[in-house]
């Protein structure tokens, strides 16, 4: 009579215990969604932090060179998942600087790599993406040694060939089992000359294709390619290559010398979901039709306003769990007397070029302390206004 009945619970049992499997993992989330684990990389569109580590905060005395008002972690813990960044060499060291490290030096690379690393140990079912703008030429051997110090290389996807982008990408899932949760693109790399032990590290434009970037007006928008040149404005050319579309959505302020810096004034409108011009869900919408499919990547300025990820997550379908919320920005401190330091400054070294000197652009703006120069702006001063 026992043994009908302990049939009968042990079969019981391994129902419950698949039941409690099953949804499990229904309800694991990739990416802040159970629903995106199953698509591959290339069809999920990852939202983009446009120079993530470049803040308009406390931290940098509000420089209107920085690109974000919160730092990266923030950013990932938001819903961020693709991290662009412009790697200078400054002092013998590969640091993140703003266009030049006199306006904005965010730090060495490898101290950013680690903050990233620190938020993927904390998020083990989340695939993030790097992209670095490689602006004085690091060699694939000088940002191995970036990657290897920091120990986010560890879990760097590596495709199959360095040279010709796949007709398939894994899932989230699979990336996540396999522990190759990073993708890094650099722009830009000779692909031939990437070794095997280091093609975690992949060029830009051998697996990616850009629309225009450099845009002051909304009406500049648009989804024709740009870059690689190989492909620019050919739509079907750049499909037909396997390259995974990147979207670029944000704009230029133009100063004085032609000086750009990030635009502001308008950033609800730009970075909104909503389906006017200019808007960025009536943006990914149009490249979602002219493609015939989602973009990969859009990326932007001031990720928290709009807000971003509203028209991100209306492509990709989903109802997002798991994203923090963002805390209080950084005020600024208007009773602040340091526009008057920054004159002195600037008047210092008036002195001495009437002297004979001939200080450098980096001197003026370091020597002002908080100096505005055509929009560029190392701690939000505004000694020259628009």
């Amino acid at each position: 009579m026992l043994r009908p009945l302990v049939a009968l619970l042990s079969v019981l049992g391994l129902t419950s215990a698949a039941s409690v499997d099953l949804s499990k993992r229904q309800s694991t989330a990739c990416n802040n969604s159970p629903d995106l684990c199953s698509r591959p990389y290339n069809q999920v569109l990852h939202l983009g932090a446009h120079d993530s580590p470049f803040r308009r905060d406390k931290s940098t005395g509000f420089s209107t060179s920085g690109n974000q008002y919160y730092n990266s972690t923030v950013q990932l813990n938001a819903g961020v998942r693709l991290l662009s960044a412009q790697v200078h060499k400054s002092n013998g060291a590969w640091h993140l600087c703003h266009s030049s490290c006199d306006l904005l030096d965010a730090g060495t690379l490898s101290d950013w790599l680690e903050e990233v690393k620190a938020w993927m140990d904390k998020n083990t079912n989340d695939v993030v993406t790097i992209l670095l703008v490689n602006s004085d030429d690091a060699t694939v051997g000088d940002l191995d040694q970036q990657f290897t110090t920091s120990g986010i290389n560890s879990l760097a996807y590596k495709p199959a060939s360095s040279t010709t982008p796949p007709t398939t990408w894994p899932t989230l899932q699979e990336l996540i089992t396999a522990g190759t949760r990073l993708m890094v693109f650099v722009a830009s790399l000779n692909p031939a000359s990437i070794p095997t032990s280091q093609s975690y590290i992949m060029d830009e434009f051998t697996f990616i294709f850009e629309n225009k970037f450099d845009n002051t007006a909304v009406t500049d928008f648009s989804c024709l390619p740009e870059r690689p040149s190989g492909v620019g404005g050919n739509i079907q050319a750049a499909l037909s290559s396997n390259r995974m579309a990147f979207m670029n959505h944000f704009l230029y302020d133009q100063g004085l010398f032609d000086i750009q810096t990030p635009a502001i004034d308008n950033i609800t409108t730009t970075n909104s979901p909503g389906q006017s011009v200019g808007n960025l869900g009536f943006a990914l919408n149009s490249c979602q039709t002219a493609y015939g499919r989602a973009p990969t990547f859009t990326l932007v300025d001031f990720f928290d306003e709009g807000p971003a990820i509203n028209a991100v997550d209306a492509i990709n379908g989903i109802t997002p769990v798991g994203r923090t919320a963002l805390p209080p920005r950084d005020k600024q401190d208007s009773s602040s007397n340091s526009d008057a330091d920054s004159f002195q400054g600037v008047l210092d070294l008036n002195g001495d070029v009437k002297d004979g000197s001939q200080p450098k652009l980096g001197a003026w703006i370091w020597a002002a302390g908080k100096w505005t120069f055509g929009g560029i702006n190392l701690s939000g001063g505004n000694l020259i206004s628009k």
